[in-house]
C-alpha cells in the first residue's frame, strides 16, 4: 500500500481527496493522506444494491458479537423480549438481537422487491415496502450502537450504518464514503503501530521487533483496502497472516541470568505486543475506526512507558511511515 507522508503536501502540491492515480501498478484513490486501492462501483440498479446489502449483512454479523443474527421472521418475538426485559445488561443483549432481526427483516423485504423487479414488476422508490425497509434499517442502526465487536471491546456502530447508507445513497457515493472510513482505519493502524514501535525501540531484548511491527502494519493496511472478491487477496491475505504469526512468535532475547524484574518487564511488553497485534487485526477486518479500543490501547502504552521510563511524561509516537 503506497502512502503519501501524513500531513505533508505531495511534490506537485496538496492532493485533493478523490484524486485517482496509478500507484505501485494499481489503480488508487487518495483520501486524507492515503492512496487506497480503487474499485469501480457497479451500475446503479436494485439488483446491485441487493448484492451489496447482502455482502454488508454477512460482514456485519461476522464482526459483531455472537448470537444476534436473529432471523427476520422472529422480529415481533425479539421486540417483545426487548420491551419486557428490565435488567440493563440483559436488555442490551436483547436490543442487539432485536437489531439483528430488524436488519434481517429489512434485507428480506428488499430481496423480495428486487426479485419482483427482475420479474418485470415496477418498484418505485416511494413504494410502501421500500419505506418500511428504510424504517427497519433506521431502527436497527439506533439499536446497533450498543452491539459489541466480537472481541467484546466496544461497539462498532459504523458497520450498522453501512446497510442504511447503501440503501439510500447512490452506489457511487456509497463507495466513496467507504474510502474515507478506510483512510481513517489506516491512520489508526499507523498510530497503534507507531506507538508500539516507539515503546519497544530501545527496550532490552527486543532488537529486531521493529521490522516485524512495520511489516504487519503494512499488511494490515493492504488487507483493509482489498475486497475479498479481488484475486489479489490470494497475495494479500497470506502476507497478512504470516506477518501476524511472525509478530506473536517473537520472544525477547534476555540473558539466562537476567534479573526477575527484567523478565516481568519483558512479559508486560510482550502482552502489549500481542494486544496490539489483535487490535490491528480488528481494525483491518472491520475497515472502520475503533476509537475507544484505540484510545485505551495508546493509554496503556503511555502508562507502560511512564512505569519503565519515569522521566518521560508521555511516549512520543514513532513516525508511522518511517
Amino acid at each position: 500500500m503506497a502512502r503519501e507522508a501524513l500531513g505533508r503536501a505531495a511534490e506537485d502540491g496538496p492532493v485533493p481527496n478523490g484524486t485517482r492515480r496509478t500507484v505501485d501498478d494499481k489503480e488508487c484513490v487518495y483520501y486524507d493522506g492515503y492512496w487506497i486501492r480503487h474499485y469501480a462501483p457497479p451500475r446503479e440498479t436494485l439488483a446491485a444494491k441487493k448484492r451489496l446489502i447482502e455482502h454488508l449483512s454477512r460482514r456485519l454479523f461476522h464482526h459483531t458479537e455472537v448470537g444476534i443474527n436473529t432471523p427476520g421472521e422472529n422480529l415481533e418475538r425479539a421486540r417483545k423480549a426487548y420491551e419486557r426485559e428490565q435488567d440493563p445488561a440483559r436488555k442490551r443483549v436483547a436490543g442487539a438481537m432485536l437489531a439483528g432481526a430488524l436488519f434481517n427483516r429489512a434485507t428480506d423485504i428488499f430481496t423480495t422487491l428486487v426479485d419482483l423487479q427482475q420479474k418485470g414488476v415496477e418498484i418505485s422508490p416511494s413504494n410502501e415496502l421500500m419505506r418500511q425497509c428504510e424504517q427497519y434499517f433506521q431502527e436497527a442502526l439506533a439499536l446497533g450502537k450498543s452491539v459489541k465487536h466480537y472481541s467484546g471491546h466496544e461497539g462498532i456502530d459504523e458497520l450498522w450504518g453501512e446497510p442504511l447508507k447503501a440503501f439510500v445513497m447512490p452506489l457511487k457515493d456509497f463507495y466513496e464514503s467507504r474510502y474515507i472510513k478506510i483512510a481513517q482505519t489506516m491512520r489508526d493502524i499507523d498510530r497503534v503501530a507507531g506507538r508500539l514501535r516507539a515503546l519497544l525501540a530501545s527496550e532490552r531484548g527486543f532488537a529486531g521487533i521493529d521490522p516485524l511491527i512495520r511489516e504487519f502494519a503494512d499488511a494490515a493496511k493492504l488487507e483493509s483496502e482489498t475486497m475479498r472478491s479481488d484475486p489479489v487477496i490470494f497475495v494479500v491475505w497470506p502476507r497478512f497472516v504470516a506477518a501476524g504469526e511472525a509478530l506473536v512468535a517473537f520472544r525477547p532475547s534476555l540473558a539466562p541470568g537476567a534479573p526477575e524484574h527484567l523478565r516481568r518487564r519483558a512479559e508486560g511488553m510482550l502482552a502489549l505486543l500481542r494486544d496490539g497485534k489483535d487490535l490491528l487485526t480488528y481494525l483491518s477486518g472491520a475497515r472502520v475506526p475503533m476509537p475507544k479500543s484505540t484510545r485505551e490501547y495508546l493509554e496503556r502504552c503511555d502508562a507502560q512507558a511512564r512505569a519503565v521510563y519515569p522521566q518521560a511524561a508521555s511516549l512520543p509516537p514513532a513516525d508511522p511511515g518511517g
